[in-house]
């Protein structure tokens, strides 16, 4: 694993257009334009552990139709959440940013079921098992034939096959899926829901997100608020923590 480094030290990848980073939002960003345009009307857009929101804010501030879009960003670290507030702020579309827990469910009461779902940035932080929970989970957060976007680096190992027949599984046909063979070897994954209307449980605590990567939160954990800059004794979020840890950590 990297060196510590700051939120606004590791955000400055995006400067670098030949990073991997930078590829991964660009291929997100055309996703989100393909699948905004495959749709009319109303759309409803959630994206899960959304960081500061620049994938689906900076698409929406080049919209002319932004205001029929409503979007709910979940993102636990309140630092990187008032990023997204202030972003948000300049764009047409009703955008909700929610400094909550991305492994409660209750976060998402009246935010879904969705037409465009992402799980960017997630996927790869998380056991096998809590993998397979969380997409067997992600039905109950989509409209039936909405658009989901995932992200999953191969560099420590190539467990997308399994990632996408877990998605099959759940009642979801692939429609792309692009990759960077560089770096963190980054792949993004296209998915469309063809299953039945899921209800969302509520009152219950998601495993999946609230995972330990590496088994060490404790320790790991602080240092990651130190380096963000969040208070001592400040009470992290088990989103929070891993969220943090995977900001600072690994990028």
């Amino acid at each position: 694993m990297s060196e510590l480094r700051d939120y606004e030290q590791w955000h400055r990848r995006y400067d670098d257009p030949t990073s991997d980073l930078s590829w991964r939002l660009r291929t997100v960003q055309s996703y989100l334009r393909q699948a905004l345009d495959s749709y009319t009307g109303p759309i409803r857009i959630l994206s899960c552990c959304s960081g500061d929101g620049r994938d689906v804010l900076e698409v929406l501030a080049q919209r002319r139709d932004a205001e029929r879009v409503s979007a709910v960003l979940v993102e636990a670290h309140p630092v990187i959440a008032d990023h997204a507030r202030r972003s948000a702020a300049a764009v047409a579309a009703q955008v909700e940013v929610r400094t909550a827990d991305a492994g409660i469910t209750d976060t998402y009461l009246g935010a879904v079921p969705a037409e465009l779902v992402l799980l960017v940035g997630i996927l790869g932080n998380i056991s096998d098992t809590h993998l397979a929970q969380t997409i067997a989970t992600a039905p109950a957060l989509c409209q039936p034939a909405a658009t989901l976007l995932w992200s999953r680096a191969r560099a420590d190992g190539n467990r997308n096959d399994l990632v996408r027949a877990h998605f099959a599984a759940a009642g979801f046909s692939e429609l792309h899926y692009a990759t960077l063979d560089r770096d963190s070897w980054p792949a993004v994954g296209v998915v469309r829901y063809d299953g039945i209307p899921m209800s969302l449980p509520t009152g219950k605590s998601c495993s999946p997100f609230c995972a330990d990567p590496w088994g060490k939160s404790s320790n790991l954990a602080a240092d990651s608020a130190s380096a963000l800059g969040v208070p001592a004794g400040y009470a992290m979020p088990s989103t929070m923590v891993q969220r943090t840890c995977r900001t600072v950590l690994m990028g």
